[in-house]
């Protein structure tokens, strides 16, 4: 007679109850990171994509960012800061309808959103330049070709993209006060960019809302190539006194 003994199979009941638990658990994980980038999504750093070439030598067409949402909710935004808003109306042309999608493709679209890895709303939003804060006085432009910021010329060339030859910030004249709680924004690539001196016939004057700015770009995360910080050029900012 032997004394060992063969092991006992595991009853299936048993295994279905363990298959259960790990699929509960990982569930349970999958929720909580959703959850967490949502939260993270929705209150400290969202990705967009760049659909236009209004910020070209400093963003390219299709540039995926970062945006910092967080930050400025203390520190506030500074002239120079490249930030994402939301059209305060009349901004965008309006878009086409997109083809209807299978259901299992809105779907994953919708969570991937939710966890901001897509940036499907890209396209609703717009990025640009700080140049003028509130209560800045902002013109265009002194014998020199360069904008003035409170009566103080700030030098653009390390970041505008401008034709070969041409060295003025800007070729549209303005004169404006940027009103308390608002922004005066302009794309790098000046030629090519609405921005804020295109829409001053506009009932904001041209001028963006701050509670319709989404945050401040601060990282290029795609292509590989062009990974890399986002630079605000504050230097060129330095000499501008504060409003009167």
């Amino acid at each position: 007679m032997t004394t060992d003994s063969a092991a006992a199979p595991t009853p299936p009941t048993k295994r279905r109850r363990g298959f259960f638990i790990f699929l509960r658990d990982v569930l349970v994980i999958i929720v909580i990171a959703a959850l967490v980038s949502f939260i993270v999504k929705t209150f400290i750093v969202r990705s967009f994509y760049i659909p236009s070439a209004s910020m070209e030598r400093t963003l390219l067409v299709d540039d995926r960012i970062l945006v910092d949402e967080l930050t400025p909710r203390w520190t506030g935004y500074e002239r120079g800061d490249i930030v994402v808003f939301k059209d305060p109306g009349g901004w965008l042309d309006a878009q086409p309808q997109a083809p209807a999608q299978p259901p299992l493709i809105q779907a994953v679209d919708w969570v991937l959103t939710v966890v901001g890895i897509s940036a499907t709303d890209s396209q609703d939003h717009l990025v640009k330049r700080v140049i003028g804060l509130p209560g800045d006085h902002v013109v265009c432009c002194n014998a020199l070709g360069q904008i003035t910021v409170n009566d103080a010329p700030i030098d653009e060339l390390d970041y505008l993209n401008l034709p070969e030859g041409d060295t003025a910030a800007s070729n549209d004249p303005f004169d404006v006060v940027v009103p308390e709680g608002s922004l005066w924004l302009m794309g790098d690539n000046r030629d090519r960019s609405r921005d804020s001196r295109a829409h001053q016939d506009l009932p904001s004057g041209g001028f963006v809302p701050l509670e319709n700015v989404v945050g401040k770009a601060f990282l290029t995360t795609w292509p590989f190539d062009r990974m890399g910080t986002i630079d605000g050029h504050h230097d060129s900012f330095n000499g501008v006194p504060d409003p009167k």
